[in-house]
């Protein structure tokens, strides 16, 4: 279950585009992956973003936090911020030692595809890990303007 469930709207310089922002913790398991998922695609069509990529992104991403960043005790927290055209998803956990890598598994393999699902439905990716012990996978996607 999530501990904090969190949306704001703050105007910009330009009214016409403000800067929406979500934010949910979550447990890391594969139901709070689920759940961060679902929450998302339900937030995104409040904003009036329906995107399948941006779904496919957070889902992976949310995925990785449970299976790769899991600490027992410890949420992982998925954010969602829009200014403008630009979604930008957030995903951070409290393994900070465990950085992820887009690889190319083998054919035989049943995992390890995620980010590179993110890269191709991503205009952009990346890590961040200033916040010891936390780190944070984000993507950002281009929506449309003015939703």
């Amino acid at each position: 279950m999530s501990d904090v469930n969190q949306e704001t709207v703050e105007p910009t310089a330009e009214p016409a585009h403000p800067t929406r922002t979500f934010m949910v913790l979550l447990s890391p398991t594969r139901r709070g992956a689920r759940l961060a998922r679902l929450l998302a695609t339900e937030q995104l069509r409040t904003w009036g973003i329906l995107s399948d990529a941006a779904t496919h992104v957070i889902a992976e991403l949310a995925a990785n936090a449970a299976t790769h960043g899991r600490v027992p005790g410890r949420n992982f927290q998925l954010t969602l911020h829009v200014v403008g055209d630009t979604l930008r998803i957030e995903v951070t956990d409290t393994r900070r030692e465990r950085l992820p890598e887009a690889r190319r598994p083998c054919a035989e393999e049943e995992s390890g595809r995620g980010l590179v699902i993110v890269e191709a439905l991503a205009d952009r990716w990346g890590v961040s890990s200033e916040t010891v012990p936390r780190k944070t996978v984000w993507a950002e996607i281009t929506v449309p303007a003015g939703t």
